[in-house]
């Protein structure tokens, strides 16, 4: 609970910046602590590094939430509010992050595979997932929004 409010403006940075879309602060916040009150929603994982001090500060973040699969009788991990500090980027953050996921994902028989999605315009993010072995698969994402 003590990272809400990073966790927060880290969300709120990540829409900016990849979508242009400016989120209520309050809202966001409930809905981190949320999350975090409530491990059946999901769960973060956060990136720490040290500075030349010895400071240690944030540098990323990694959301899971979970969709159950009839079709594999099993979870998929869905990767969701990725966020790195832009003076973290490029040093590995992010890669930290999802092996540490990738292989607790692995270790488990109830998960059948990890999935995420993107702004289709990110062409940064699209290298990196490509880089790191993920796929396009032949689904399209809608939504419909309430409130």
């Amino acid at each position: 609970m003590s990272d809400t409010d990073v966790i927060a403006d880290f969300n709120s940075r990540m829409a900016l910046e990849t979508e242009q879309r400016r989120l209520n602060a309050e809202r966001l916040r409930k809905g981190v602590a949320a999350l975090l009150l409530d491990s059946a929603k999901g769960v973060y994982f956060l990136a720490e590094a040290e500075n030349e001090t010895g400071k240690r500060t944030i540098a990323g973040q990694l959301m899971l939430t979970y969709e159950w699969s009839d079709w594999r009788n099993g979870n998929f991990w869905w990767i969701q509010s990725v966020y790195v500090l832009k003076e973290f980027r490029g040093k590995r953050v992010f890669k930290t992050l999802f092996q540490h996921v990738a292989s607790l994902a692995k270790a488990r028989r109830d998960v059948c595979g990890l999935r995420l999605y993107m702004d289709a315009h990110n062409h940064g993010a699209r290298q990196t997932y490509d880089r790191i072995g993920f796929h396009r698969t032949n689904y399209e994402m809608f939504e419909m929004e309430f409130g």
